[in-house]
């Protein structure tokens, strides 16, 4: 049952890299964060996955050293648009179009949205897009649970650092948030025999009417 893996994950703090997660699984997860949903079905966001262990051990540094990033079998970088253009919003109009046909609507809407989001500050826009990224994000850990991979979601990080060394402002984008994805490991990690601890529902849902 989907709440019993929910109840299964934790935010895995050591991984045993001599298991590392299938590819069927992880192409599974990658799937599951490509039909996320976004704002107007832009996706102004890509993810990197990484599975060079080379890599991965530059980029641990950034990430406050911590040892899943090396540790893990794979990781996922998030990384938003750093600001929408109108080549951008048309890509997104080309694929629609491809898929469903032309739409004198489809042609208005996404007129309207390119008056809004181009005339607004880029920060704005970026967080804007990073919101979409953490959606997906959002996706991949219940994805991950489903499949029973552990996963710890990072957003402790050295951005600057991670986009340098990726090369992510040369092509518009900004690093976001950190995904290793590997296998638990149950005698070193002192989180897992721990219990989850959540509010209770009675505080932590309002319900109105």
């Amino acid at each position: 049952m989907f709440l019993d893996r929910l109840n299964w994950r934790y935010a895995t703090k050591k991984m045993d890299p001599s298991r590392p997660v299938p590819e069927e699984k992880i192409a599974q997860i990658l799937e599951a964060i490509r039909m996320a949903p976004t704002s107007s079905g832009i996706q102004a966001f890509r993810v990197f996955l990484i599975r060079d262990p080379e890599l991965r051990a530059r980029l641990r540094p950034a990430a406050m050293d911590q040892p899943q990033v090396t540790e893990c079998s794979h990781l996922l970088v998030f990384a938003a648009w750093d600001d929408f253009t109108e080549a951008r919003i048309d890509d997104t109009v080309a694929d629609i179009e491809a898929a469903r046909g032309k739409s004198e609507g489809i042609t208005l809407y996404y007129d309207r949205l390119k008056e809004r989001l181009l005339s607004r500050d880029t920060e704005a826009n970026f967080a804007h897009a990073a919101n979409q990224a953490f959606i997906g994000l959002g996706f991949a850990l219940a994805a991950a649970a489903e499949l029973e991979v552990d996963s710890t979601p990072m957003g402790g990080f050295d951005a600057a650092t991670v986009d340098e060394i990726l090369g992510l402002r040369a092509q518009g984008l900004r690093s976001v948030v950190l995904l290793p994805l590997g296998t638990r490991d149950t005698e070193g990690d002192w989180l897992y025999p721990m219990a989850k601890v959540r509010k209770p529902m009675s505080e932590f849902v309002t319900e109105i009417g």
